[in-house]
């Protein structure tokens, strides 16, 4: 109960501090901070409309921040869930305007299916092997191969082969068939909402019900002990990314199913990347990925409000997001320094104990 309380606690902590460090900020420009934060809220979470894209904004990130979490969970940092995004997105799109004939429920489901193998194998096949088998380390390659992903799916769409016929860089609209409907009409909220809040029950599942999820927590906890304990840690090493890739790829078939409908030219997310400080904030519970996901989606779709209502410039959510990453760090830096300690302490206390015997 009490490290429960403490997976809470801490979170929450940081959030209050970068909203008092953002106030301290606010009255040393002259700026009034109730009125910021009340517009904040305004364009969050005030209207209807409001509270939809703010939701919608959250889903993409809830799927990206799931994937990061199951990286974190078996001990590897996946920078590249952005690129694992872009090629979900291209694939689903290209399923979403290329295929004929499948009725609405089985187009979707092939959009989406192979989305998520594509965004699994950008994850697992080079990052996933090369870390299983010569110990590259992940966050070099997946952030190489996020960039490669990037400018395969603009080269795409700048007179590639996904290039709509004309001038403008874009990819055809997705037909009829493959778009997720809508929640509300006329806003960004489509039913992609369910598929991400189903994928957080599915990986809690995973994660704490299941033998995979064990031994793929085993494997982040202690590499030695999970070998020691006969766990292929090469194998679970590249399962964890090919997952982690996969609801990325998931991330990016929703948002273009549901929301975008093709691909642009100037596509810049940056959802793959927010997933990580999603995932750090949610201490990789899954279910903390949800409210974690919304609140940045509250700093995103509200900033621009705070800039228009009270003048505070929209990046000052930028410096929130920032403080809470430092925090969370730093409490994490801790844990380390800790723990390090006490087991110079035991060392000491062991030789002693030794000198004592042979004495």
């Amino acid at each position: 109960m009490r490290k429960y309380v403490r997976g809470v606690l801490t979170p929450l902590v940081s959030v209050i501090v970068a909203l008092l460090i953002g106030t301290v900020v606010m009255l040393a420009t002259g700026h009034n901070p109730f009125q910021a934060y009340g517009a904040l809220l305004s364009g969050a979470f005030g209207s209807t409309y409001a509270l939809s894209n703010t939701i919608a904004g959250a889903i993409p990130l809830i799927l990206s921040g799931l994937g990061v979490a199951i990286g974190f969970k078996a001990g590897l940092f996946n920078i590249g869930a952005e690129g694992q995004y872009w090629i979900g997105s291209m694939v689903a799109v290209w399923v979403g305007y290329s295929v004929t004939g499948l009725p609405p429920l089985l187009h979707i489901t092939l959009a989406i299916a192979l989305a998520m193998l594509a965004g699994g194998l950008w994850a697992g096949v080079i990052p996933g092997l090369a870390k299983a088998l010569v110990g590259a380390h992940e966050v070099i390659t997946t952030m190489m191969m996020s960039y490669i992903a990037i400018f395969l799916t603009q080269f795409m769409v700048e007179n590639g082969p996904m290039m709509e016929k004309g001038f403008t860089p874009q990819s055809p609209l997705i037909r009829s068939s493959v778009m997720i409907p809508k929640i509300i009409p006329r806003t960004q909220l489509s039913w992609g909402l369910l598929i991400a809040v189903a994928a957080a029950f599915v990986v809690y599942w995973l994660l704490f019900k299941t033998t995979v999820g064990f031994r793929l927590r085993a494997v982040g906890l202690n590499v030695r002990a999970a070998k020691y304990a006969g766990i292929n840690v090469p194998l679970y090493t590249v399962l964890a990314l090919f997952f982690s890739g996969l609801l990325a790829g998931l991330a990016g078939a929703v948002q273009m199913l549901g929301v975008q409908q093709r691909l642009y030219d100037s596509f810049n997310s940056g959802y793959g990347f927010t997933a990580i400080v999603v995932a750090l904030l949610a201490n990789n519970n899954p279910f903390g990925v949800i409210l974690s996901a919304i609140f940045f989606s509250a700093l995103a779709t509200g900033g621009q409000s705070m800039q228009l209502v009270s003048g505070v410039p929209a990046q000052l959510t930028d410096v929130v997001s920032g403080i809470i990453i430092f925090l969370i760090a730093a409490k994490k830096l801790m844990q380390i320094v800790q723990t390090k300690i006490a087991q110079t302490k035991w060392s000491k206390h062991q030789n002693l104990g030794s000198e004592k015997g042979a004495q």
